[in-house]
């Protein structure tokens, strides 16, 4: 099992939202900045994670009959978790991603990674497709977020500090002076714009990596 192609995949090809298309509540939801889309992608990276790990542990001891049950009590368990330590250490993120956070236990992103890999693979490959992932969805929110707030008001990870914390304060930047913004793309028809632009993006460098990879072949055949 090729360990890197695994955390490859999670990233890129099998990217939560620009491949798969899951989650989208909270990707369309809590993506008005960059800091949101951060914050919340580390906190279900985090979740991802640890449940791909858990899964993966106990997988030959639970029946199949029983198993979703099982892994929804430890996803659930894990977000309560996360929820109450954003809470009580990042309490102004907590305020401003709110009910979402409660809602990962509904991402059917977590619960598919737990499904369809997770309780199939050995611990070390189930932890990685789990960073992956994570790591993929955060991209996807950061991004997404990053696109919004810059035109939507001309900064990048504004207010970063305040609800990450002062370690983040460096990623705070004022890209246009004195810009009004478009408010358009605070606002969630913004979400549908930039997300259906990133996805066109997406799929115009899929196909040219194919192309690229295709003519390489066909060169070494030749040769």
């Amino acid at each position: 099992m090729n360990h890197f192609q695994i955390f490859k995949d999670g990233i890129w090809s099998q990217n939560v939202v620009f491949a798969q298309m899951l989650a989208l509540c909270p990707t369309l939801a809590v993506t008005t900045s960059g800091t949101n889309g951060l914050g919340m992608g580390l906190a279900s990276t985090t979740v991802l994670v640890i449940s791909n790990v858990l899964v993966a542990m106990i997988r030959n001891f639970v029946s199949p009959q029983v198993r979703i049950p099982v892994f929804v009590v430890l996803i659930a368990t894990l977000v309560t978790l996360v929820d109450m330590s954003l809470n009580a250490w990042f309490h102004d993120l907590y305020k401003v991603l709110g009910l979402f956070i409660a809602l990962i236990v509904v991402n059917c992103a977590i619960l598919g990674r737990a499904e369809s890999f997770a309780s199939r693979s050995p611990v070390l490959a189930s932890a990685l497709d789990g960073l992956g992932s994570g790591l993929g969805f955060t991209l996807a929110l950061t991004l997404i977020g990053l696109v919004r707030e810059l035109l939507g008001s001309g900064t990048l990870f504004s207010q970063a500090s305040l609800l990450l914390g002062q370690s983040f304060a460096f990623l705070e930047t004022t890209v246009i002076p004195n810009y009004g913004g478009v408010l358009l793309m605070i606002l969630p028809p913004g979400g549908f714009l930039v997300l259906g632009f990133l996805l066109a993006a997406k799929r115009i460098a899929d196909a040219r990596m194919a192309r690229r990879t295709a003519t390489a072949d066909f060169s070494a055949q030749g040769a």
